[in-house]
């Protein structure tokens, strides 16, 4: 056995404590509510490019937002920020997924199609929970 190629393997390597969330009452992950956890989501990035890429839009936002305030004064990114705002809020019911139609609209993102349009779409997976818990959960009733 080569002891050095499995030293490396372990140097690099990201620890796996804290890796269970443990939202539920009991320490148990509340799955009916919140769906499965995934670990994917709670791994450091692996690229220095991959935080940039996560948060391209709110850097586009902001430029584009600093180019519209010094070119038509501070009302026009105001009234844009409180139009996405409004956007934001139209959602379907808390069991499925939103296309936030009016919000690519806004961006207008609504022409290009990118990578997530065609492959890799949440919106296209087939989790769903139960909707009447769901909507009771939202509401506070639950």
């Amino acid at each position: 056995m080569n002891t050095r190629g499995l030293r490396s393997q372990l140097k690099d390597s990201i620890p796996v404590t804290g890796l269970c969330p443990q939202s539920g009452t009991y320490g148990v992950p509340d799955t009916l509510r919140k769906g499965f956890s995934s670990v994917k989501n709670e791994l450091l990035p692996s690229h220095p490019l991959e935080l940039s890429e996560k948060n391209f839009q709110l850097n586009q936002d902001k430029m584009n937002f600093a180019t519209l305030r010094n070119i038509q004064g501070l009302h026009a990114p105001l009234k844009l920020q409180m139009e996405y705002k409004a956007a934001k809020q139209i959602q379907r019911l808390p069991f499925l997924q939103s296309s936030n139609i009016a919000l690519d609209t806004l961006r207008g993102n609504d022409e290009y199609v990118g990578f997530e349009d065609i492959l890799n779409d949440p919106a296209q997976s087939e989790v769903m929970g139960e909707p009447h818990v769901m909507v009771e959960y939202k509401t506070g009733l639950l």
